[in-house]
């Protein structure tokens, strides 16, 4: 069953909302809530962490920054937070020496990634080479993969990259029905996040509200296991 994280965010940029958003959801039965590292002010990300801890929830902070001193802030800020997960980035050496002796599990993007929001590029050989090279650095936890952002054979890419790697992959970015949800769990991602989507609706059957779109993809990831 790979793991549902709903993130607060929509085009990369977490909501204006994301307080009254989480408390819809609080105790919806998620494990995992994540956000971007722009859109709300420091000290609003701050309460923002401290709320979804007290939860019960586990936090992911995602870096959306195109240059290295923003992407180097962004993890002095994941730090300052207390964030549990740091997810994408593409500094990965910087960064690790950045986080060394925190007990933050880090996520970076492997492969070429340009535009906001972001885009993976590059061919399949290429991210999996790269995927390899950052799993086997020090300090590195995990893999946060745009998939669904690659303009080739999606399926093909997480196959490869998941059979190539021991660490955890999450395929981040535009998850947006069921259908996807099967397919990410058929190539066996750890986890998957999923923002923009529902804040569209997406998973909105019949006008349904934040809360239930969120239990309607927890019921998917959890139908794919039985």
């Amino acid at each position: 069953m790979p793991e549902f994280v709903f993130m607060l965010t929509r085009n990369d940029v977490t909501v204006d909302d994301a307080f009254e958003v989480y408390g819809e959801v609080r105790d919806a039965g998620l494990r995992y809530v994540g956000f971007k590292d722009i859109g709300l002010p420091f000290d609003r990300l701050k309460a923002l962490t401290e709320a979804i801890h007290d939860g019960g929830q586990e936090v992911m902070l995602e870096v959306v920054s195109e240059e290295k001193e923003d992407e180097l802030r962004s993890a002095q800020a994941a730090l300052d937070l207390g964030v549990d997960y740091l997810l994408g980035g593409t500094h990965a050496e910087e960064v690790t020496r950045m986080l060394s002796g925190a007990d933050i599990r880090y996520c970076p993007f492997p492969g070429h990634i340009v535009g906001h929001p972001s885009l993976l590029r590059g061919s399949i050989e290429e991210i999996t080479q790269s995927a390899r090279e950052l799993a086997a650095m020090d300090g590195v936890g995990g893999l946060d993969l745009l998939a669904y952002r690659h303009d080739g054979d999606v399926e093909r890419l997480m196959r490869s990259v998941v059979a190539s790697v021991e660490v955890p992959v999450i395929a981040a970015g535009s998850v947006d029905s069921e259908g996807k949800i099967l397919t990410l769990a058929d190539a066996g991602v750890w986890g998957f996040t999923v923002g923009s989507a529902i804040f569209e609706g997406k998973f909105a059957h019949n006008g349904a509200s934040t809360r239930e779109q969120v239990e309607t993809i927890l019921a998917a990831s959890r139908a794919v296991a039985s």
